[in-house]
């Protein structure tokens, strides 16, 4: 069974119920993740102009300037789809497929990933997986922390220490497609050292 609202009006509406209570049959597995970015806690609260809910596969599909918010952290996308536990031979009172917790979100098209004011990375595609609590965007993927620029074709980040790693699609000195960094030093420490 699908489950499809188009209303640019009602999918709000769903967006914040999603966050505060379980809705059964139209969304499935509606509870609190892992963590979409470091110190986050409570609920992923998600919204977009379209939703698609697939009860039996246990999927969500958010379509157009989908955002998932989680504390300070956001990942936005064209398309965010939300993959939750099926729970074997369990089924909810519609007797469709009971849905457990949130195991990864997938994005597409214009994905920014946004973890405080200042940290912020933009891909093609990304991938939430909130079992490993890392998030990786591929493509073209630009990071940025204050003037700070990373780029790269693929980053991963650990939403539990902040850390992450970005790689290039090529090796070698001189070659193009390299990881590759611009960093500025802080106007703070130039004070302090004089």
């Amino acid at each position: 069974m699908k489950f499809l609202v188009t209303s640019a009006a009602v999918a709000p509406a769903f967006a914040l119920a999603f966050g505060a209570l379980t809705l059964g049959a139209l969304v499935p597995g509606a509870a609190v993740a892992q963590g979409l970015g470091p110190n986050s806690d409570g609920p992923v609260d998600i919204t977009a102009d379209e939703l698609e809910v697939q009860n039996k596969a246990c999927v969500s599909v958010w379509r157009g300037k989908a955002e998932a918010l989680q504390g300070q952290a956001r990942l936005r996308a064209d398309v965010l789809r939300a993959i939750f536990e099926t729970r074997a031979g369990a089924t909810s009172a519609t007797g469709t497929g009971a849905c457990g917790d949130l195991v990864r979100m997938e994005a597409e098209g214009n994905v920014y990933y946004v973890t405080s004011k200042d940290q912020r990375v933009r891909g093609d595609n990304g991938t939430y997986d909130a079992r490993n609590d890392t998030v990786t965007l591929t493509g073209d993927v630009v990071a940025v922390q204050g003037q700070n620029v990373l780029r790269g074709s693929r980053m991963v980040f650990n939403t539990n220490t902040g850390e992450g790693r970005m790689v290039g699609t090529a090796t070698g000195a001189n070659a193009k497609s390299r990881p590759r960094g611009v960093f500025y030093p802080s106007k703070k420490s130039e004070s302090a050292a004089r």
